[in-house]
């Protein structure tokens, strides 16, 4: 998608409520970071994501250092933090980890607090580890696959078969 501004590919996709409806915009970092200054230096609301990201790149994120951010990756499901920056879903719970420096000023603008205080299920999922773990085993396979390494392939895939018939 290119930037609403100018032809640059567009890297922020904003969705603000203007009378109570839904505006998107979507614009290439120049013009984010005009957008976002302007929109900083009206009075906004505590807590508003346009505000958040205004301070977080007047902070110093160059494009450096987020082509840099962008190309970490999860080592457990593969996902790049740019792949979760444009799709807004991460790809595993390890993931929470993997990313937390990038995630944890996020998810305080957006909840307020960084850790659950509420209710928890009765039946707490148990088995998370093994999840985590089919992930990466899935993914190890389908590289083995693309390389061309079938026997690799075949051993990972009789892991997974023992995971899930609950013989690890």
């Amino acid at each position: 998608m290119k930037c609403q501004q100018c032809d640059k590919p567009a890297t922020f996709h904003i969705t603000e409520l203007t009378g109570g409806k839904p505006v998107e915009l979507h614009l290439c970092e120049e013009h984010a970071r005009q957008y976002l200054s302007s929109s900083s230096n009206e009075p906004t609301a505590v807590g508003s994501v346009s505000a958040a990201l205004a301070q977080q790149m007047s902070v110093g994120q160059t494009a450096e250092e987020l082509a840099r951010l962008d190309q970490q990756s999860c080592p457990v499901c593969g996902i790049t933090f740019f792949e979760f920056r444009s799709q807004g879903r991460l790809g595993c719970p390890h993931d929470y980890v993997c990313f937390q420096p990038q995630l944890e000023p996020l998810i305080v603008n957006i909840h307020g607090e960084s850790e659950h205080v509420g209710k928890r299920p009765q039946h707490a999922a148990s088995g998370s580890g093994d999840r985590t773990q089919l992930i990466r085993l899935r993914r190890e396979m389908k590289e083995a696959i693309d390389d061309e390494k079938y026997e690799r392939a075949s051993q990972l895939r009789d892991q997974i078969q023992r995971i899930e018939s609950g013989g690890a």
